[in-house]
């Protein structure tokens, strides 16, 4: 039989003239020799466009030697399938498919069939495309063997491009095992925002700010239809900017687009899925089952995924999947306007599942999205306790906001647990009246409140005490905090290790605020205990946090290192398997890198820190992106960089978040240090002014770091303008200090003070005064190997440790001292250093970011580095990031700039 072909299906589409280019995908396929290339996307990404652009210019190949077919329907019949297939060769090649047809006209079996065009084929001195596009429509099970037989027997010459919304059912996994497969599909094909800028710019002539360009790509997902019938809308408004921001699938473009292209061309089982999944956000087999009332929910997803029906796979394992953005709006849009009685049903079903699965936050939002406000409040009331133990106070802090104040008023429980979701961010205006209600609540029979868990009104009393006790704290009162923490314990189950632990770190943090550091650790160790007993370890993390500090104070320098060794090891114990790291490990991280420093550690410190950002800020707790800037200001000092330490300090205070301990080290006395040592005296100088300090001033603890960076200016104004009375009120502050430091217990601070007190005697002429001083500071420092404060000093200090040797000349740590403090010893504050190799850097580069930082000096970017060094994208972000860190630079720019400076993009590298 024979059968009437039409013709235009055999054209190559024709390429537009005002095409995007996008290089990075029309050279992909041609890298390396593949039977197959399959590209398998959605509706609208751009498949057939992308075919036609590689084979117009496929890198010097002549677009004659391309058999194309534009596939439809009608080519499910298979020999309608394999008449095109076959003439499409026979055009491209004469001589390859002209046996073949007369074969298949005489009714042989296609096997006979392809064996004869695939000898011809072999014989070929060219190669030769075949691409089969829109494949998805004419798929067929009395196809595939042929297609199989196929692909398994193509001779070099001939290559299969098959472009596609399904992935059909060849030989897939075993060609992608041997390296036969090149595939390209939906995340691969989508628009970059600089190709999204571009295509925008050309389409619709407008110049869009970036931030424009990138929220419309974020809100398409790179989708190019969807991009292109925004494009169509934004031609005609005025506010190009709002449009963009409320751009979604409701837009009638869109709309139109995917029902017609997509909705209404699905089975009827299909689309009923689909419409009763359209409230998730994420799916599963057992989710969507639990949601629809149906079963086979898995085994639709995946079929969806196969068909490329606009899901996205969020795990490797295809267990959870989510629809994209735009196709979610419509389906939502859909299911709202057929079947609006059905939704909160759906979103019932839905908060029921979660809830089973343990995963309250969704379990809530579909609570409340079924406007079942008692619902949601009786699993807040249940979740709280787990999500305050994981640190997710931002969680409970916006329930407070989502649930009505008509379900708030008779739950005392949920109340005082909301209450801590207050307190945790910091929000203090208007807690005392909602604690007067709760009391109000308790005086009311059981049978008038509304709890969950009767048992749990018992520990409201304790609770009410504690919350009280950190209102104290926060207006300044340490007193009543006390007092108020010691009434929580007297009233605490003994069951509830949590509140008394709670009690016991708020009398800790009161006891710290008045300088007594002793009565403080003792609380702050009570509550790690307490915390630790029921799970609360990113709360035993932050609290190690505070006492290493304060233990670094007391002078305990090993001792502040095994509180966050114990902390750091706690916390990895407690990670969940395959899981992220406990929140706060990252701020352990910071900690430890300020015991390397004063151990003169500088590459250790440096490790630590960039550890720290490796993790990212999902690792660390609020205060982490302010404390990681001040670590890495201290080091930039610590090698003679003052600029970009002031810099780092003034990042520090832009991010700056408080908590609820006393800032005994502020970032503006850092300032004033790091001023003082570049040697601006008068920005030194106004910074005191400022804040009110002064040499006669009454010493605290409190203020005790600011008045010791006061300290350190007098005795830099005293170097640069000799004077007697300057030196004496400096002597008499520092004795003031040092009197209160030791009356307190804070040998670490007395170490700092007497190190100063050396240097301000040895200025006055009191040579024995000063050598005194220094065997204090010596014989406090040594038990733990305390090196920086020395190292800082400089020169005049290392002159004084030279003398000491002569008093202990069997002390090795003296010697060590006058080795580290000395000139010529390691890099010193006192020595600022341009640095002429980086083999002197804190933390040398590596050979592989040498690579980058060459590369990065080209005008090559991220993806062209990635690919020159045959490595992923995510890889070269990492080394740069690392390279940024090192050098101390924040861009590209000055990476080169700084790497030129060092020598480092010339100097040959080390075999």
């Amino acid at each position: 039989m024979s059968i009437a072909l039409v013709e235009t299906k055999f054209f190559l589409p024709h390429a537009r003239e005002d095409l995007l280019a996008r290089p990075r995908l029309e050279a992909l396929p041609w890298v390396r020799r593949s039977r197959l290339v399959l590209v398998s996307a959605p509706a609208g990404f751009g498949k057939t466009t992308l075919l036609a652009a590689w084979l117009a210019n496929p890198r010097g190949k002549s677009a004659a030697r391309c058999a194309w077919v534009s596939l439809d329907e009608a080519d499910r019949d298979p020999e309608s399938f394999w008449s095109y297939l076959l003439t499409a060769l026979e055009r491209a090649s004469p001589g390859t498919g002209g046996a073949g047809l007369s074969l298949l006209g005489a009714g042989q079996p296609i096997e006979a069939v392809l064996t004869a065009v695939l000898n011809e084929v072999s014989v070929l001195a060219e190669d030769l495309d075949l691409v089969l596009d829109d494949y998805h429509l004419a798929e067929n099970p009395g196809i595939q063997p042929g297609m199989s037989f196929l692909i398994e027997r193509l001779p070099p010459q001939l290559r299969l491009v098959i472009g596609t919304r399904a992935d059909p059912a060849l030989p897939l996994a075993r060609l992608r095992a041997r390296g036969e497969l090149t595939e390209l599909r939906a995340a691969d094909l989508r628009f970059t925002d600089d190709e999204t800028g571009a295509f925008l710019a050309t389409v619709t002539g407008l110049d869009l700010p970036e931030a424009d360009v990138a929220a419309l790509g974020a809100r398409t997902e790179g989708w190019i239809a969807s991009l292109q019938l925004a494009a169509l809308s934004l031609r005609d408004r005025d506010d190009p900017s709002e449009f963009i921001a409320g751009f979604a699938g409701d837009d009638r473009y869109v709309v139109d687009y995917l029902v017609e292209e997509v909705l209404d061309r699905q089975p009827a089982e299909v689309r009923e899925f689909l419409l009763d999944t359209a409230i998730l956000e994420r799916l599963s087999g057992p989710l969507c089952d639990a949601v629809s009332g149906g079963t086979g929910g898995a085994k639709m997803l995946e079929s969806l995924e196969r068909r490329n029906l606009f899901v996205v796979p969020l795990d490797a394992q295809r267990r959870w999947y989510r629809y994209h953005h735009l196709f979610a709006d419509v389906l939502r849009s859909h299911l709202l306007a057929e079947r609006p009685e059905q939704v909160a049903q759906l979103h019932r079903r839905a908060s029921g599942w979660f809830a089973e699965a343990g995963e309250p936050v969704a379990a809530v939002r579909h609570a409340l999205a079924a406007g079942d406000a008692d619902r949601a409040a009786d699993l807040v009331e249940v979740a709280i306790p787990d999500l305050a133990r994981d640190r997710r106070e931002a969680v409970i802090r916006a329930w407070a906001d989502q649930l009505p104040d008509e379900v708030l008023r008779d739950r005392p429980v949920l109340g005082i647990r909301l209450v801590g979701g207050f307190m945790s961010t910091n929000e203090f205006d208007g807690v005392e009246q909602r604690l007067q209600h709760i009391e109000e609540l308790m005086r009311r029979p059981v049978d008038e409140v509304v709890v969950v868990d009767p048992d749990d009104l018992a520990r409201i009393p304790a609770s009410l005490a504690m919350y009280r006790a950190a209102l104290a704290l926060n207006a300044g009162d340490p007193a009543g905090c006390i007092v108020y923490a010691a009434e929580a314990v007297a009233q605490t189950r003994a069951d509830d290790h949590l509140t008394r632990a709670s009690a016991a770190a708020l009398a800790g943090l009161a006891s710290w605020a008045t300088g007594d550091l002793e009565a403080a650790t003792a609380g702050y160790r009570v509550a790690i205990e307490g915390l630790t007993r029921v799970g609360h370890i990113a709360d035993v993390l932050g609290c190690s946090l505070a006492l290493a500090d304060m233990e670094l104070t007391l002078g305990r320098l090993e001792q502040a290192d095994r509180t966050l060794e114990h902390a750091l090891a706690l916390a990895d114990l407690h990670r969940p398997a395959g899981g992220d790291v406990m929140r706060g490990t990252a701020d352990m991280l910071v900690a430890r890198s300020r015991v390397a420093w004063h151990r003169n550690d500088l590459s250790g410190a440096a490790t630590y820190l960039r550890r720290a950002e490796d993790l990212g800020e999902s690792a660390g707790l609020a205060q982490h992106p302010y404390r990681w800037r001040v670590a890495l200001a201290r080091l930039r000092a610590g090698a003679g960089d003052l600029a970009d330490a002031l810099d780092l300090l003034d990042q520090a205070e832009r991010v700056y978040v408080g908590d609820y301990s006393p800032q005994v080290h502020p970032i503006h006395a850092t300032k004033a240090r790091v001023l003082t040592a570049a040697g601006d005296l008068s920005a030194a100088r106004a910074w005191a002014r400022e804040h009110r300090l002064a040499a006669d001033d009454e010493v605290s603890y409190l203020r005790e770091y600011e008045h010791l960076t006061l300290a350190r200016l007098m005795l830099a104004e005293h170097r640069t303008h000799p004077g007697e009375a300057r030196l004496s009120d400096l002597l008499k502050l520092l004795d003031r200090l040092l009197t209160a430091a030791e009356s307190g217990g804070r040998d670490g601070s007395v170490l700092e003070i007497e190190v100063l007190r050396c240097l301000a005697h040895r200025a006055s002429g009191d040579a024995d005064a000063a050598l005194a001083a220094l065997e204090h500071a010596v014989d406090l420092a040594e038990p733990d190997r305390w090196v920086r404060f020395f190292v800082d000093a400089g020169p005049e200090l290392a002159a004084a440790l030279a003398e000491l040797v002569v008093r202990r000349p069997h002390s090795d740590f003296v010697r060590e001292l006058v080795r580290q403090a000395a000139p010529g010893g390691l890099p010193v504050a006192a020595q600022p250093a341009a640095f002429p190799h980086d083999d002197v850097l804190l933390d040398p580069l590596s050979d592989r970011e040498l690579d980058v930082l060459r590369l990065l000096g080209s005008d090559l970017d991220g993806p062209a580095i990635a690919r020159e060094l045959v490595v992923s994208l995510n890889t070269v972000r990492t080394h740069t990031k690392h390279i940024y860190t090192k050098l101390g630079v924040n861009n590209r720019r000055s990476a080169v700039t700084k790497a030129h400076q060092l020598g480092l993009l010339v100097r040959p590298r080390q075999p």
